[in-house]
């Protein structure tokens, strides 16, 4: 398959970059392209659609003091990507959403697949608007999706526990928190499961681990020596989990904190001067 991929060298983008090479695909990674342009799509069999205009390091206020070029990039700027892509004839999209999109929900509240957004910030409000867009395009020879994940870590960078991690290792023990979290060569491959799914349409969820902050400081600290206080473990009660039926039918299985316990060695490398 010939993919089309916005966004290959950011966090989310580079690893599905990585994992559909990898799996034999052909990647687009258009160069030269950013929000509101209208690529060479000629050629290509799906788009993934990964790009995201922001303040950097910050998704939920990511506007900064430019709300109307926030949205005129990612949610102006998507569609006329999407519309660029069902006039050229490419049969697939997906676009990268995001769980902000259920930050309305009640608190301890589980997430189904397909839910309806509620959203509470202008990021969430944007995603929910391009997926709602994205949905009423959708055609028998234009089938489209948007896949919502939690917070994507993993080696490279940036790096979202770039600065937690830095500021554990200077000493700073932080507040205690808990959050879903997953790898990101676990949602590429989500990506790729719904690319080839047959009944491809809607909204599919992309999550793993409940991880508290004290259990991956304390896997930090195993690895490093640090002497840094762990913060006490936070109540996870009111932590909305996504359930992620769909893709748990098409046969994906993340990997959990084996991954991640695997895997931190290299993030530590990535952080050091």
């Amino acid at each position: 398959m010939r993919i089309a991929l916005t966004g290959a060298s950011g966090l989310v983008g580079r690893w599905i970059h990585r994992v559909a090479v990898q799996a034999g695909h052909e990647v687009a990674t258009l160069p030269g392209w950013r929000l509101g342009d209208i690529p060479d799509l000629g050629g290509c069999d799906a788009l993934v659609h990964a790009a995201f205009q922001h303040v950097p390091g910050r998704y939920r206020g990511g506007e900064g003091e430019d709300a109307q070029g926030f949205i005129r990039a990612n949610l102006d700027g998507s569609l006329l990507l999407f519309r660029a892509a069902r006039d050229r004839g490419v049969g697939r999209v997906v676009f990268l959403s995001s769980r902000a999109v259920h930050d309305g929900h009640p608190q301890g509240m589980a997430l189904p697949d397909g839910l309806s957004p509620a959203p509470t910030s202008l990021y969430g409000q944007v995603k929910a608007e391009a997926e709602a867009a994205l949905a009423a395009m959708a055609a028998p020879d234009f089938r489209a999706a948007s896949l919502r994940p939690t917070g994507v870590y993993g080696p490279g960078l940036p790096q979202k526990w770039a600065g937690l991690i830095g500021d554990f290792l200077r000493g700073t023990t932080p507040p205690p928190r808990v959050a879903t979290e997953l790898h990101g060569a676990d949602l590429a491959r989500a990506v790729l499961l719904v690319l080839e799914d047959a009944a491809m349409a809607g909204s599919y969820n992309a999550s793993d681990l409940v991880l508290d902050r004290r259990v991956l400081l304390a896997e930090v600290s195993r690895l490093t020596g640090c002497t840094t206080p762990l913060p006490a473990r936070a109540d996870a009660a009111a932590l909305r989990r996504p359930i992620c039926a769909r893709l748990q039918a098409l046969g994906w299985q993340p990997g959990g904190m084996a991954l991640l316990r695997r895997d931190l060695p290299a993030i530590l490398d990535d952080l050091q001067p």
